[in-house]
């Protein structure tokens, strides 16, 4: 199924509806300021492993995942001052910060090194998302930009996509910001001159 939601101001009644799929372990293509993501609830292991079928991806490369301000990311990550400070002037944005994961983060979604990737893009569609449900949700690529041919590549996967709008795909820059030492995984669309 495919619902439309204003990314200007998103409709709270179809907030909830994908919250609610999101809350009973479903499968979501949803906007991001990057890409059309593809997420369940962090807390669903079914909803994970269904991720990881669909991308047929090995379980130790865990997906990042997507908060909606720095105050919930202090819940999922050790965040030192000078992360706080870098990460409050770069966010929301198309960035994905790599941090130290603490027990709050399922292992499944850890690195071996104990991290993990946090992101908070600057898209209402998804921010919106994460406050009603009340936890982060998982986000990799749909690798397609258009909601209609997400919900065709996907059919039997998805529980629901969002069409939120058009999107020019390119992905968020990764940082790595793990003993306070900034370092550039993948310059995307965030720029990272701040970090060379």
């Amino acid at each position: 199924m495919i619902i439309s939601i204003n990314p200007q101001n998103p409709q709270q009644r179809l907030i909830k509806k994908v919250s609610e799929v999101l809350d009973q372990g479903g499968l979501i293509a949803y906007p991001t300021d990057t890409f059309y993501g593809i997420g369940c609830d962090l807390y669903n292991k079914k909803g994970i492993e269904r991720i990881y079928r669909l991308k047929k991806r090995p379980l130790n490369k865990p997906f990042s995942i997507i908060c909606d301000g720095l105050k919930e990311i202090s819940k999922y990550a050790k965040v030192s001052d000078y992360s706080y400070k870098t990460m409050r002037r770069l966010l929301p944005g198309p960035y994905t910060f790599i941090l130290e994961g603490t027990k709050l983060v399922p292992k499944i979604m850890l690195t071996k090194r104990k991290t993990v990737g946090i992101r908070v893009p600057d898209n209402n569609i998804c921010l919106s998302i994460v406050r009603e449900l009340g936890r982060p949700i998982i986000s990799t690529s749909a690798l397609l930009d258009d909601p209609s041919l997400i919900h065709d590549a996907y059919p039997s996967h998805l529980d629901l996509v969002i069409d939120g709008g058009v999107l020019y795909p390119d992905p968020s820059s990764v940082i790595s910001l793990i003993d306070d030492v900034p370092e550039v995984i993948r310059k995307g669309k965030g720029d990272v001159s701040m970090f060379l």
